[in-house]
């Protein structure tokens, strides 16, 4: 193997099942590279608690089973895959989304994409009519409203913004909202009893607990230096040494951590990179004196499994 995600399969099922169950309604993400652990694992799961999914764009519905409802996230450009099934729910969030789907005669279930704080897409209050009345003359059947907050990293509770748009929404269409927690999803239904929340869920879901999981690359060559140069810019090389070449790099998703440097880990030690990872390897140096892998020995690799593709996933 050269990058290979290790993952506790019980531990990790028994998380994803207990986050839904306390988000309640909740409409399952699985787009791009399916969170590091492929789509077509993700889907699988997805009935056990929904049976619609939510896919990045109109490109990801083509792999979906038929027996989940696809629903894009974001708004079609100005082309749509003929494989798009006709069950699908797009989403629009301005008279130009409306037009583009008018232009390519396509008509069917969307969402209206609300605008949040986060400026990404969507409709503000006062064009929200208009909006509506563009979706009715072109025979698309408006099927619920979608919100995108930012992140709340800080622990900012976004909910507030959820809060100021139920009174412009004059229906009772489910709400799919993003980025909020379990409590707070359960104080929005709370305080609105007759509206209908549905949390929209993905790298929580998927990847909350990063404890269960391991990421590694194998070691494919050592060599002892003394100085000089290496790598495809030739490098200085800070002394004496060994370098190590591992089997992770820029086509995998592998790539320096802004503001730290090298993502690799051995002996509990960051390993330095000679140069940042180039397609399928990695050069990397330690200097005389620590810990030096052999060769088929793995180091640990520290990378957002979102934008990570895995030669190998083993489920333990």
């Amino acid at each position: 193997m050269t990058l290979r995600l290790t993952v506790n399969r019980q531990a990790w099922l028994d998380h994803v099942r207990l986050t839904a169950s306390q988000h309640g309604d909740v409409l399952p993400v699985v787009k791009g590279n399916g969170y590091g652990f492929g789509r077509s694992v993700l889907f699988e799961q997805v009935p056990h608690f929904a049976d619609h999914v939510a896919v990045g764009t109109v490109y990801e519905t083509t792999d979906i089973p038929s027996s989940l409802t696809p629903v894009v996230l974001t708004p079609a450009g100005t082309h749509l895959p003929s494989s798009l099934p006709a069950h699908s729910v797009l989403t629009v969030g301005s008279l130009n989304h409306v037009a583009t789907l008018r232009s390519q005669h396509w008509q069917g279930n969307v969402l209206i994409k609300l605008q949040s704080t986060m400026q990404r897409f969507g409709v503000s209050g006062k064009d929200l009519a208009a909006l509506q009345s563009a979706c009715t003359d072109s025979l698309l059947n408006v099927v619920g409203w979608s919100l995108h907050p930012p992140l709340n990293n800080s622990g900012q509770d976004r909910s507030g913004e959820v809060s100021c748009w139920i009174e412009l929404l004059h229906d009772n269409l489910p709400i799919f909202v993003s980025h909020i927690t379990a409590k707070q999803i359960g104080s929005l239904r709370s305080q609105f009893p007759n509206r209908t929340f549905i949390s929209r869920i993905g790298t929580d879901l998927w990847l909350g607990d990063k404890s269960m999981m391991k990421l590694a690359a194998e070691v494919l060559d050592v060599r002892a230096v003394d100085g000089g140069t290496a790598g495809y810019r030739t490098t200085s090389l800070p002394g004496s040494g060994h370098i190590v070449i591992v089997g992770a790099g820029s086509a995998h998703g592998v790539s320096e951590i802004v503001g730290v440097g090298s993502p690799f880990h051995f002996a509990q030690q960051r390993v330095a990179l000679v140069e940042p990872p180039y397609m399928h390897s990695s050069m990397l140096f330690v200097p005389t004196g620590q810990p030096v892998p052999r060769v088929g020995e793995s180091v640990d690799v520290q990378q957002p499994l979102t934008r990570v593709s895995a030669d190998t996933i083993s489920w333990e």
